[in-house]
């Protein structure tokens, strides 16, 4: 089985939802079960990418073509049959949050560090981070500490070199690649779930009626959504190596471009992604 690293970076905030919730937030952002990190389900990918093997010859019934079917899958039920690329969910790799030097900063955890590194088959040190603590570029720190959200975390180190490069070589994307070495932090895996799940973007929608110049019975409601500048990664898998190289110049064709999710129309979604070879 042949094997490749699909990036997701979100140039704009993400909304890949899971219906609707009857907590604070109406539609929140899918996650997985255990973590309560975000998560891009591989569906939703697999469907984003068979859109760019859509014939548009025929805007009224546009239908896959025939490489996007062997690569993807049939649509019809009577001819139904699995396509030869597999395509595993979207998973966090970085997380963005609010910091009291340099803006902001990307940070990640252990746990996170390990999957990926088992993922991408990579070899770097994931080592524990101390409650209360981080690991973090230079630019983050004020005299010895830094302040993520309202959070104030003692440094521990730097994090390690081959870590900010694995990282660096992911995304040609300039707000990636030119900055991450200087935002890049690592916190306990508990301050990281914290902050997956509770530092996400909340929205509120209305729709005003033209007529009474008041928001319309029933259309308040709030979304949540994953913010931009958030790194996922999905891995992909086919037993044709050829495979990979029929998506990549298809995603060239879009500029390595894709919106993902919902809101498209308003500027949601849209993320730069990028395939990376798996040694």
């Amino acid at each position: 089985m042949n094997t490749k690293l699909m990036t997701i970076f979100t140039r704009t905030p993400l909304h890949v939802g899971c219906g609707s919730a009857v907590g604070a937030v109406d539609q929140p952002v899918a996650r997985e079960r255990h973590t309560r990190f975000p998560v891009i389900p591989g569906s939703t990918i697999k469907g984003v990418l068979a859109d760019l093997w859509l014939d548009a010859s025929d805007p009224r019934n546009p239908k896959r073509n025939a490489e996007g079917i062997a690569l993807l899958g049939a649509e019809s039920a009577d001819a139904a049959h699995a396509g030869s690329l597999l395509i595993g969910e979207g998973k966090l790799l970085a997380f963005p949050v609010r910091s009291a030097r340099h803006c902001f900063a990307w940070i990640t955890c252990p746990l996170v560090l390990k999957r990926f590194a088992a993922d991408a088959r990579m070899e770097f040190a994931a080592n524990e981070v101390e409650s209360g603590k981080a690991r973090a570029a230079e630019k983050l720190q004020i005299e010895g500490s830094v302040i993520f959200e309202e959070y104030p975390l003692a440094v521990a180190g730097k994090v390690p070199e081959e870590i900010v490069n694995a990282f660096a070589a992911l995304s040609e994307e300039p707000a990636w690649k030119g900055e991450v070495q200087n935002r890049l932090a690592i916190v306990s895996d508990e301050l990281f779930a914290y902050f997956a799940e509770n530092a996400c973007e909340i929205a509120n929608h209305t729709r005003i009626d033209d007529t009474t110049g008041v928001v319309s019975k029933g259309a308040l409601y709030s979304q949540e959504n994953v913010p931009g500048e958030t790194m996922f990664y999905s891995m992909l898998n086919s037993r044709d190596a050829a495979d990979f190289d029929r998506l990549k110049a298809k995603l060239e064709c879009e500029n390595n471009l894709l919106q993902i999710g919902a809101d498209m129309t308003t500027g949601l979604g849209w993320c730069s992604v990028a395939t990376k070879e798996v040694k």
